[in-house]
């Protein structure tokens, strides 16, 4: 009979029993239901199981927390339940199945997208930046600034801005024209199959033997190159910027891998599958996804072009101006620009152009109205101002996938925006001489005589989103949303003893000496565990951790990389999967719990490595723990890290420091008598 045996049988019976979990996993201090029907459950009920600390539901799963013994709970649950354990992955997809299908399509955006935000953050920046040293002509030929009548740019005036506009298209070339090898990565990555076959599917999509997918509109027809396989002709046409086309094509390749994979005999299924899957694949990205892909792209190019010259063109110019960020996000928007560069042939201008501006300032109001709400979430700040800045210079992509649709209603709230812009724009005949910055300084590229009436246009733009982003916002932004974590209650210098009883601010306390054998056997102290700032528990973005569920402690905002053990004292429990939190058990009882970042068990050990495991005696000082900070930010997950308390223990007086810098290993951050 296990330890827990009763309450494992008590929280089966009040979770519905059985036939209501989907699937059941744990991290390191919960339990972590996929239930039928989470309204079966007794929440009041379950929060009287003894072993029980509190629960929540997020992402679709129903969590118990239970503390550092949530192993052994969990074997005596399967053992009396019968229901066999699932990995962690498993049991996140088995909680989509508990979300709708738009929920489950932006979740899989999101999942495609998230891991390639940086790259595209990075890439819009630069080529905001490229485009206004390379693409606006603020100088005349004599070389006096003329923003009116300006016939060069600042690279055609100086050699050295000429050299970094021509460097600078190495980035911007690698991210936005090869945007389908990232894109192909990112859906083998998440669907669990070979990402180098991914990547290699990606790089067929946009290889320099093909002509690029930027050039086909001005490319005639007789002169685009085809592979001649006798009885059938194929345009060899590159992908360069295409979502959709990249997205069909590595689905493709996921379930042609998936289907080879389950029937191919394990004995040849190192040369079967990958021949069998990736060569499948190219031929159907380049004969069926191609061409749809384009097709599409005409259709909607056709539309805009006629829709211009209508009598209810400003009703189009409200529909265009409304749906063409979502267009973006399928990389179809490139198709605008021959529509562009043939209306200034035809006509000296564009009014076109203009409407993508102003779509683009539009989703990057909507961004500033999220930095405005979040201002005090660090984390999300992290993403929205660059997106923002990089939305402004004229490239949306970081915006519209690492904010806007990630909370669906910036996305509307721009659009609205965008819409109503764009009205102006057409309605009062505003025109571009030529394609330019699809921002703020687009205004450059506007004919003279319109400034006026694009600086209406612009205004709005950047009004309406703002204002409609902050007022939705404000009803449907979580605490967690906008702050990143639940209003704190203590001041940041202010520690507080485990009892709950505040004591007075304390300074950073003097190094620690070296841990004698006394010490050893009784330590009166717990040294950092990492390099940073302390900070208090209930500053944690987690309420887990800041309501003191599991227990009360510190945590610590790293500069460091490596965790060190704070005493001397033998590991209870590892996170051997993840590799993201251990226990410790002192030799007067005390048991603690060490967890680095937030939710990070969902990175499945990419970025940790453990250096001990259960039953090690580890000296104070000892390396326990490794990660990597940066693909713990790209994952969209804190650093923050934990040092938490748990046991009961025989030490009385425990009191918690913070509001400082520490050392670890040195500074004394937890004190007792």
């Amino acid at each position: 009979m296990g330890k827990y045996e009763g309450d494992a049988r008590r929280l089966l019976d009040l979770v519905g029993g059985t036939a209501n979990i989907k699937a059941v996993t744990h991290c390191m201090t919960r339990m972590r239901f996929v239930l039928v029907d989470p309204k079966q459950t007794d929440e009041p009920a379950i929060e009287e199981i003894a072993s029980v600390k509190g629960i929540f539901t997020q992402a679709g799963q129903f969590q118990v927390i239970i503390g550092n013994d949530v192993a052994e709970f969990y074997k005596d649950f399967t053992a009396i339940s019968g229901i066999e354990g699932v990995s962690k992955d498993e049991a996140k997809a088995a909680a989509k199945s508990n979300q709708n299908v738009a929920q489950k399509i932006m979740g899989t955006l999101g999942e495609i997208f998230a891991p390639i935000i940086p790259a595209l953050i990075c890439g819009g920046l630069i080529l905001g930046f490229r485009n206004v040293i390379g693409e606006i002509n603020f100088f005349t030929d004599s070389g006096a600034f003329d923003l009116a009548n300006g016939t060069k740019s600042l690279a055609d005036i100086s050699q050295f801005w000429a050299g970094t506009y021509s460097f600078l298209w190495l980035i911007g070339e690698a991210v936005f024209h090869m945007l389908p090898v990232g894109i192909c990565w990112s859906i083998t990555r998440k669907m669990g199959t070979t990402q180098i076959l991914g990547i290699v599917l990606g790089l067929t999509l946009v290889s320099p033997q093909l002509l690029n997918g930027f050039s086909v509109a001005s490319t005639p027809a007789k002169d685009i190159p085809v592979w001649d396989f006798g009885f059938a002709k194929v345009q060899m046409i590159g992908y360069q910027g295409q979502v959709i086309a990249a997205m069909m094509a590595a689905f493709v390749l996921v379930y042609l891998e998936r289907f080879f994979r389950k029937h191919c005999p394990e004995v040849v299924s190192m040369i079967v599958v990958p021949l069998c899957s990736l060569l499948p694949a190219v031929v159907i990205a380049h004969t069926i996804v191609g061409p749809i892909g384009w097709k599409i792209g005409d259709w909607i190019a056709s539309a805009v072009y006629a829709g211009l010259f209508s009598p209810v063109r400003v009703l189009f110019a409200a529909v265009f101006g409304l749906l063409y960020a979502p267009v973006v996000m399928t990389g179809l928007h490139h198709m605008t620009n021959a529509i562009d560069t043939q209306l200034v042939t035809q006509y000296g201008g564009t009014a076109l152009w203009p409407m993508i501006a102003l779509s683009n300032i539009a989703q990057g109001s909507a961004v500033v109205g999220m930095a405005f709400l979040q201002k005090k979430n660090e984390r999300a700040q992290q993403v929205n101002v660059p997106a923002l800045i990089s939305c402004y210079l004229g490239v949306t992509e970081p915006a519209l996938f690492g904010v806007n649709l990630k909370y669906r209603f910036p996305l509307i709230c721009g659009m609205i925006g965008s819409a109503s812009a764009a009205m102006i724009s057409v309605g009062l005949g505003v025109e571009a001489t030529s394609i330019g910055v699809g921002g703020l300084p687009g205004i450059l590229s506007i004919k003279p005589q319109f400034w006026g009436v694009f600086l209406l246009a612009m205004l709005t733009a950047v009004v309406v989103p703002f204002v409609l982003t902050v007022a939705v916002g404000r009803r449907k932004l979580t605490a967690v949303d906008r702050f990143g974590k639940e209003p704190a209650v203590a001041a940041v210098a202010e520690p507080v003893a485990v009892s709950g009883t505040a004591v007075a601010p304390v300074a950073a306390p003097a190094p620690a000496s070296e841990p004698t054998a006394d010490q050893s056997a009784a330590p009166t102290e717990l040294t950092a565990i990492l390099d940073g700032t302390v900070i208090p528990i209930d500053q944690v973005p987690d309420d887990v951790f800041s309501k003191r569920i599991v227990g009360d402690g510190v945590a610590f905002e790293p500069t460091g990389t490596t965790v060190l053990a704070p005493a001397d004292a033998t590991v209870s429990v590892v996170m051997a999967d993840t590799g993201h939190a251990c226990g410790l058990k002192l030799a007067n009882g005390l048991e603690l719990l060490i967890h680095v970042g937030i939710d990070t068990v969902s990175m499945g050990g990419d970025g940790f490595q453990l250096h001990v495991k259960a039953g090690d005696t580890v000296r104070r000082g000892d390396p326990l723990i490794t990660f990597d900070p940066t693909k713990i930010k790209a994952a969209g997950h804190p650093t923050t890290t934990m040092l938490i308390v748990t046991g009961e223990g025989t030490a009385e007086n425990v009191t918690m420091h913070s509001g400082f810098t520490a050392i670890a290993g040195e500074t004394p951050v937890i004190t007792w008598k």
